[in-house]
């Protein structure tokens, strides 16, 4: 993997990361927002530590654990990657509400156009702030956008300790299940 300096890190704030989708996916998954490794790659889930690929092979939706540049081939599994929010940052702690709030709203536009079977949010915080829905929990929830059904997923950010890879991975496989249902 490319090392960056710090400048280099900083200078990524002003890319935006273009989504990994088509039309009719099995599984839309929306992280928070691109980390500035993931603006400097240009691929989703690019900082080491986080655990979105190892759990995401673990669970069953990918053959084999795929690397962040070979995001394009989760198209061929019928998933697909988006953010609520395009705004690349250090941490999500950095994003407003008001930023969840309008990156909830094209959200919902843009799971309206692709109509994928599921949109899978990692993150409830990101969620609740989102969606304005504060007593979402992990799992699927309530909401829909047409036909496409909502599933809450764990944060893989290497930060998230309260979930261990095993108990992200049984989750997703959770959603696995439905999706094959």
């Amino acid at each position: 993997m490319t090392r960056f300096t710090p400048a280099q890190l900083e200078a990524a704030r002003e890319r935006l990361v273009p989504d990994v989708v088509a039309g009719g996916l099995d599984v839309l998954f929306c992280g928070i927002n691109p980390g500035l490794m993931t603006a400097a790659t240009g691929h989703h889930f690019a900082r080491p530590g986080n655990r979105f690929w190892p759990v995401l092979h673990r669970s069953g939706f990918t053959p084999r654990q795929l690397r962040p540049a070979e995001q394009g081939e989760l198209l061929s599994y019928g998933l697909g990657i988006t953010n609520v929010v395009a705004r690349a940052t250090a941490r999500a702690d950095e994003l407003s509400a008001d930023e969840y709030r309008e990156g909830g709203r094209l959200l919902a536009e843009k799971v309206g156009r692709l109509e994928s079977r599921w949109l899978a949010v990692v993150g409830v915080t990101a969620y609740r702030a989102a969606f304005d829905d504060r007593k979402a929990r992990v799992g699927p929830q309530e909401r829909v956008f047409g036909d496409t059904r909502v599933w809450v997923l764990p944060n893989p950010s290497g930060l998230n300790a309260h979930w261990s890879v095993q108990a992200m991975a049984e989750e997703f496989g959770r959603l696995r299940g439905r999706v094959g249902a």
